[in-house]
């Protein structure tokens, strides 16, 4: 589920030749940083109250590899390149809609709003920016993780969990929501692994509550996944032993895919997230996240909400000072 699907085969508005004096520049209602499920909604929600947008979007989505979203009403097991796709072509049809193939590097605050540098030179001057920027996961450095990553190996048992129901499954992770976590996969599949390099004192109690409850525990450090495709067949253990399964869920950490929320000002939580209110507002007055980026629980559905609420709340700050 998440960022910033680019249809090359849709036409974009590209910008040649752009004057550097920002003076002579359009100054658009709202920049959107992030073509995907978040942004494209936010345009549309826009484009409808007849906004003026630009959407900036390099076209690397975090779910290239996966093969299909799910919990998403009436695009339910559909990949979600086309999902973004379709989105984006009903968002084209509106005129006061503009696109650009770019990665936005840098941001500044002005008189007017803002300014977004693109890494080809180009700049564009907003009065709200909307950052539907998605993260970036740090993934384990395990030969076969990678390409089995969204695939077979996966994150979210809400995402991905009733296509691997009843199967042999591995949970790759560790930390205070361990036994939390495990128990969402016990509920989908008998057959439960942990895997974990070390038993230690400071997870020896969690450790004692998932043997309690049939999960097993293999004490090992993983060499290879092995895989046919992105599907997952076994597990290559330092020792030499291994192991087959059919799944394996691995909770990885991540970062922001973009700094420049940060470099404006915009506060993370704890966690990692931009942090943000209600209306998806950041820290920083005028700016917006949604999506991935603010949002711990990672969906479709939940990115194109956030898009509208924040949609709706940028329009009403637009007419309120129409009207100051």
């Amino acid at each position: 589920m998440h960022l910033s699907f680019l249809a090359t085969s849709m036409p974009s508005v590209f910008f040649k030749n752009i004057d550097m004096d920002l003076s002579n520049q359009k100054l658009y209602d709202t920049i959107i940083v992030g073509g995907s499920y978040a942004g494209l909604s936010a345009a549309m929600t826009l484009g409808r109250s007849l906004r003026n947008v630009l959407i900036i979007d390099s076209g690397n989505p975090c779910n290239k590899q996966t093969p299909h979203s799910h919990n998403f009403l009436t695009r339910d097991g559909v990949p979600p390149g086309e999902i973004a796709k379709i989105a984006r072509e009903e968002v084209a049809k509106y005129p006061t809609i503009e696109f650009y193939d770019g990665f936005a590097v840098n941001g500044s605050k002005i008189s007017e709003g803002f300014v977004i540098k693109t890494s080809d030179g180009n700049s564009f001057k907003g009065k709200k920016l909307i950052f539907a920027t998605g993260i970036l996961d740090s993934l384990h450095d395990i030969k076969g993780f990678a390409e089995s990553w969204g695939i077979s190996v996966i994150h979210c048992p809400y995402c991905h969990g009733y296509e691997v129901r009843n199967k042999k499954t591995a949970i790759l992770a560790d930390g205070d929501r361990l036994v939390y976590f495990t128990s969402l996969i016990k509920n989908l599949t008998d057959d439960v692994t942990l895997i974990t390099s070390e038993i230690n004192a400071s997870n020896a109690d969690n450790i004692a509550i998932l043997k309690r409850n049939g999960v097993k525990i293999i004490e090992k450090k993983i060499s290879e996944i092995q895989h046919h495709n992105g599907y997952i067949e076994k597990v290559i253990f330092y020792d030499g032993t291994a192991e087959s399964f059919e799944a394996m869920y691995a909770p990885v950490p991540f970062r922001q895919h973009s700094n420049i929320p940060e470099e404006l000002g915009c506060e993370l939580t704890d966690a990692g997230l931009i942090k943000i209110d209600e209306s998806h507002k950041t820290t920083l007055d005028s700016v917006y996240a949604v999506g991935d980026n603010s949002n711990m629980l990672r969906s479709v559905s939940l990115a194109v909400s956030s898009g509208s609420v924040a949609g709706v709340k940028i329009n009403g700050e637009l007419s309120a000072e129409m009207f100051s």
